[in-house]
């Protein structure tokens, strides 16, 4: 009886350590809202247009994010493995766009070019926590992700990219 009282209380634990990381703000299956801030040189960047025939992996970090770093060389390897691969209804394919919840735009550019972070994709309105796209999407922690496919809809939502790829995989034509 111990035993399955000691079970119970273990899955009760992470059930609620789960659900206290559980986005609200985003479902799977909405519209993604569109986003429109600029990257690191200034030129403005619209989710939405992006969008267009492609998924898009949208992935929240910052520089100073212990974990949005260790999880970077993964992020890498998602978009080195999928970027030129061919998907069903994705004329464009797949991109990530990171949004950065930075607030030193030189920290930000730094880490961008320490990870590798090759892609084109980069935005942010260097609010930090009280960042605009933060509060659009929900976000009360980072790293996390969203898969959205080509037609605009959230197709997931991630704590960490790689757990994007099986539904990449599903995708691939």
């Amino acid at each position: 009886m111990k035993k399955i009282f000691v079970a119970l209380s273990l899955c009760l634990i992470v059930f609620t350590a789960n659900a206290q990381y559980e986005n609200t703000t985003i479902k799977v299956g909405q519209k993604a809202p569109d986003l429109v801030f600029s990257d690191p040189n200034g030129k403005e960047l619209k989710l939405s247009k992006l969008n267009k025939h492609r998924i898009i992996l949208l992935d929240f970090w910052a520089s100073w994010c212990g974990p949005c770093r260790a999880s970077s060389p993964g992020l890498v390897a998602l978009y080195n493995n999928y970027n030129n691969k061919k998907f069903k209804n994705a004329k464009k394919g797949f991109i990530i766009v990171s949004v950065s919840m930075d607030q030193d735009k030189q920290k930000w550019i730094d880490a961008i070019k320490h990870d590798n972070l090759t892609w084109d994709y980069h935005m942010s309105d260097l609010g930090g926590w009280q960042s605009k796209p933060a509060l659009i999407y929900g976000v009360q922690y980072i790293p996390q992700c969203f898969l959205i496919d080509a037609k605009g809809h959230v197709l997931g939502k991630y704590m960490h990219a790689e757990e994007a790829e099986q539904e990449l995989q599903k995708m691939l034509k």
